[in-house]
């Protein structure tokens, strides 16, 4: 025994160890993968890779079709960092079933199995094949007949010489299961040597049959034959989860049949099926279980058709849906793992330990995909894999089971140092040390051993529940854990406490919007306790940084938790609940807030009865909100309106009783919507959704044009406008105008239809029409349910007719380099016709074209003007015209004038001033025109007072000038000089600022800036040089 017991101890330090997580069993990080070596491949080598990791770093072997290989003694074998180098591998020795194997101390586990295969390809045997010999309009089968290989193939056919392949369609059919070349239908065109070309896609290796010659028999054509198919796919088609499903199916006939898929039980074929080489073969991308079932291929031409079906099954390797993991378990314990897979057909399971089969026997436990044992002892640690397979293929999951055997430890798990309760409240003091295996436990309080009894009882797990607590029952208590392998113990303290009590509870109230109140919530409590107060609004917890604007928690001590609401609206309507929490107890007040507010939204606005100038209501009351509703209000709205209006009820008032009204004095044939609006004794709420768009029923139009008036338009024209009829007074559909006239002092109405809503104008055309004759003129209304009224009568004149003579006499004369003034005598009276209501001046230069003259026009009697803005120094033409409202007259002869040259560009310079004696005498230096500018004639002196907007102006044709201004004020002065052409250039603004003694001087800069002056009040200006101009 003593022996067992060391054993076990020394397993237990070994497992405490990998504790730390450093050690472990082996973990697979990549499993060998099946692979096709080609034969003729230049590398020579064979890697199958396997990868492992684990604490100690594991040991990796292999094993050849489930036997150990001996790497040491086969130097054809190698091991690169645990893969498997074969070096010159040979088909006979080397292809099979591989897994590799990784131990170390904590057990061994295998991979899953990896096939190595070998690909190769064969030349062809026979050199020669014999001549097939067919009729035109048959259908033929060349055979391939492939050498020996391994590896995946594809065909092809060379038609007499290489590259010239077959071209497959309809006709020509290559099948890449058994490499045969079909023909349909034999032309003559097909007569040649064929030959079958072989390609191994694993090798790449390629090789060619011998030609097979094709001859047409000379004895007849073949006539038409029903469809014969001699390319189809088998009986039972296994396919796999996510590959991509190839169908084959091709008939020989005359006609060339057609092919056709579909599938047998009725359902519709997968729309990802895609059909190729004219639908002799179909392709099904990533198969899944929903496009198993019965296929048919249909070959049929004009004799007759055929059929091939075939079933397509479906089946998956397994996939895991659970895996195993790790376990630690204490000795005895029980464990269990459970592992579960999908796949078709459905997977079976087996168990390895360190990489052994595992049969159920003794303590072990399996069914299915679980296994179980009961109790665990240090023989079972080591390394499980569950295996679940099926035909298709296996999968394998491992984990490791460690089994701990160590004597109760409690340094991890120490006792609560102190525990609080109340006096009456319950507690359970925890002992959880670590051991293994289970511990038997008792309890000691101070130095004397714990009893057990009504109120105190020591549960499964160690743990001390103590109940209907007294303050007798505090003290120190002491766990003892004790098992094969030692006895520790772990102490702490119980501490009893008075219970908390609630003194002032919350109540319920009933309040207004708007209205703050507070919720009282106090407590008597033990003040060596923390206490928490928080409060919760039908069951949510209140958040008083979000939600500070209407809740806040008042009190001011620590056994008062208040909590007040402020500015209350309808959505605080609720229960609350004041909750207080200490380390020892908990316990909570409730009390319901009832809101008054303003109602509700009535509900189901309702049009029930519409006529032309009423709407009969309903709706249904909303929610009173504990204030009953004392009055309804209706609104309406149209497109035309600007928002909601109230509108005019029948009965005028509504009660909160009644839920009906008629509103009255809407328009005819408008669109309207409704909504309703309730009142309490608190307030107005908010308006109900709006009811359906009703349009009211026609009615005569009331409404007339209004602004009716006219005028002006073309010769023979008498023009009447009006302003339209808005929509909404319209009063229905098929809206229009009555225009009527007639000459003034005459009885008659003439009367015209316009029937457009839109219309605004309406022109009557006579050539008999006298021009500007006065017509009273009046415009009606109409629509679909008869006339209206018409509009005040207004009288309007008929178009009048364009002047008929030009204007004489006309005179042009140059004012300056940019002004012209012209002149005219108007035509004679008795020469003309057509009213005069002003003149039309054109002038343009004489390097323009006329069409693009200037206009300047005139009104009434005068018969010149000033044209301005014009170019110095050059020719222009001007001519006269008069016009009226029907238009423009003939133009005048054009006169001709010349502007003057522009004024001198340069400003005078060199300006200085002098104040003496209540006088400001100016000099400046003498301005001269250029080649190309009028001559000087004097200049011009322009003052103002700083504060004063109005400037005066003296000129003199010298280069000085004095004034006579008071010095009380700034004065800003300009001087610029004149000529024939105009005003030259001016000068800088000079600033004489207010002079507080006799006698002072300055300067003005043609390049410095303009200065900053004082307004002046008044001003006396005396002269001494006077213009001689």
């Amino acid at each position: 025994m003593r022996l067992l017991w060391e054993l076990l101890v020394l397993h237990s330090v070994l497992l405490c160890l990998a504790d730390d997580n450093t050690l472990h069993g082996p973990v697979f990080l990549q499993e060998p993968n099946s692979l096709i070596f080609p034969l003729d491949s230049e590398e020579k080598k064979v890697k199958l890779s396997c990868e492992v990791k684990g604490n100690p770093r594991p040991t990796i072997g292999w094993k050849l079709n489930g036997s150990s290989i001996e790497v040491g003694r086969d130097y054809r074998y190698s091991l690169l960092e645990g893969s498997l180098l074969i070096s010159n591998p040979s088909h006979s020795q080397d292809a099979g079933t591989y897994q590799c194997v990784a131990t170390n101390p904590f057990g061994t586990i295998v991979s899953r199995e990896a096939q190595l295969q070998f690909a190769y390809l064969e030349s062809f045997k026979t050199r020669t094949r014999s001549t097939v010999s067919v009729r035109q309009g048959q259908g033929m089968v060349l055979l391939c007949g492939p050498p020996p290989h391994a590896g995946e193939l594809t065909y092809a056919w060379i038609f007499n010489e290489y590259p010239s392949f077959v071209q497959q369609d309809s006709r020509r059919f290559v099948s890449q299961e058994t490499g045969n070349l079909y023909i349909a239908k034999v032309e003559s065109s097909d007569a040649g040597n064929y030959t079958c070309v072989v390609t191994n896609t694993v090798t790449s290796g390629r090789v060619l049959g011998p030609p097979t010659p094709l001859v047409l028999r000379n004895d007849g054509v073949m006539g038409e034959y029903e469809p014969k198919i001699e390319v189809q796919f088998p009986e039972t088609v296994p396919s796999a989860k996510g590959t991509t499903v190839k169908l084959e199916c091709f008939a020989l006939g005359n006609p060339v049949p057609t092919i056709s898929w579909r599938r047998a039980d009725g359902k519709q074929l997968p729309r990802k099926a895609r059909r190729h080489r004219s639908s002799a073969l179909l392709e099904i991308p990533n198969f899944q279980q929903e496009d198993a079932g019965p296929y048919e291929c249909l070959a049929e031409n004009v004799r007759g058709r055929n059929v091939a079906r075939g079933q397509l099954t479906f089946y998956a390797r397994p996939s895991w849906t659970q895996r195993i993991g790790d376990v630690r378990a204490a000795l005895e314990e029980r464990v269990s793992w459970e592992c579960r897979a999908s796949g078709r057909p459905k997977p079976s399971y087996r168990w390895l330990k360190d990489g052994e089969p595992l049969l159920p026997q003794g303590r072990v436990q399996l069914e299915q995909g679980s296994l179980t044992i009961p109790n665990v002892s240090l023989s079972d640690a080591g390394m499980y894999q569950c295996v679940a397979e099926n035909r298709h293929g296996a999968i394998l999951a491992s984990a490791e089971l460690s089994v701990v055997a160590i004597g109760p430890d409690f340094s991890k798990t120490l006792l609560k140092k102190l525990t609080l309760v109340k006096v009456g409240g319950e507690v359970i003091i925890e002992c959880k040390p670590k051991a293994s295996p289970r511990p038997t436990y008792s309890w000691k309080k101070g130095k004397d051993i714990l009893r057990e009894n009504e109120r105190i009882t020591v549960l499964d797990d160690g743990s001390l529940r103590i109940v209907n607590v007294t303050k007798s029952d505090a003290g120190s208590y002491t766990c003892v854990a004790t098992n094969h392998f030692g006895t520790a113990s772990s102490t702490g303290s119980l501490l009893v406490k008075d219970p908390t009590r609630v003194m002032v509870s919350p109540f319920s109230m009933d309040v207004t919007v708007g209205e703050s109140i507070v919720l009282p919530c106090q407590v008597s409590h033990d003040h060596s306790l923390d206490i928490v107060f928080t409060w919760t609004f039908n069951g949510h917890l209140i958040d008083f940084e979000k939600d500070g604007d209407h809740f806040e928690r008042v009190g001011g001590q620590d056994s008062a938790g208040d909590l007040m609401i402020r500015s209350i609206q309808l959505k605080h309507a609720g229960k609350y609940v004041c909750m207080v929490q200490t380390s020892v107890d908990k316990l909570s007040a409730a009390a319901d807030l009832i809101v008054r507010g303003p109602p509700g939204p009535p509900e189901a606005v309702t049009i029930d009865e519409v006529t032309d100038t009423t709407a009969q209501l309903s709706w249904r009351p909303g929610a009173d909100n504990h204030s009953p509703i004392t009055m309804y209000v209706v609104q309406a709205r149209t497109p035309f309106s600007v928002g909601w209006q109230a509108v005019s009820t029948v009965p005028e008032v509504i009660d909160g009783r009644t839920l009906t009204a008629t509103v009255v004095g809407l328009n005819p044939w408008v669109e309207y919507e409704f909504r309703v609006v309730a009142a309490n004794l608190i307030g107005i709420g908010e308006p109900s959704s709006p009811s359906e768009r009703r349009r009211t029923e026609e009615a005569l139009p009331e409404v007339t044009p209004a602004n009716v008036s006219g005028g002006g338009g073309s010769k023979s024209e008498l023009v009447i406008t009006w302003e339209t009829v808005p929509e909404e007074l319209q009063n229905g559909g098929g809206f229009g105008y009555v225009v009527a006239f007639r000459p003034l002092g005459t009885v008659s109405w003439m009367q015209t239809v316009v029937a457009s809503p839109d219309a605004a104008r309406y022109v009557f055309r006579n050539e008999s029409l006298p021009p500007f004759s006065p017509y009273e003129v009046k415009v009606g209304v109409y629509n679909n349910k008869g006339e209206g009224s018409f509009s005040p009568v207004t009288v309007v004149y008929s178009a009048e007719e364009e002047p008929t003579r030009a204007p004489t006499t006309v005179l042009a004369r140059s004012l300056s380099a940019s002004d012209v003034e012209v002149s005219w005598a108007p035509p004679w009276e008795n020469q003309h016709k057509g009213r005069i209501q002003g003149y039309e001046v054109r002038c343009w230069r004489h390097d323009e074209k006329e069409e693009n003259a200037k206009r300047i026009r005139t009104v009434g009697n005068q018969t010149s003007t000033r044209v301005s803005n014009l170019r110095g120094n050059a020719l222009y033409h001007l001519a006269v015209r008069a016009y009226n409202t029907a238009g423009t007259g003939p133009s005048s002869a054009a006169v001709n004038v010349t502007t003057r040259k522009p004024p001198p560009s340069q400003p005078p310079g060199n300006i200085v001033w002098n104040s003496s004696d209540s006088k400001i005498i100016l000099n400046w230096d003498q301005v001269k025109a250029l080649d190309n500018e009028s001559e000087v004639r004097g200049y011009k002196v322009l003052y103002r007072w700083n504060r004063q907007g109005s400037t005066s102006v003296i000129e003199t044709n010298k280069t000085s000038v004095e004034l006579s201004l008071p010095f009380e004020e700034d004065y800003i002065i300009e001087i610029k000089p004149f000529s024939d052409g105009g005003d030259g250039s001016s000068s800088e603004q000079i600033r004489i600022p207010k002079i507080s003694n006799a006698y002072a001087r300055g300067s003005g800069s043609s390049t410095s800036s303009a200065c900053t002056l004082s307004a002046l009040s008044t001003i006396m200006i005396s002269l001494t040089a006077r213009s001689s101009l």
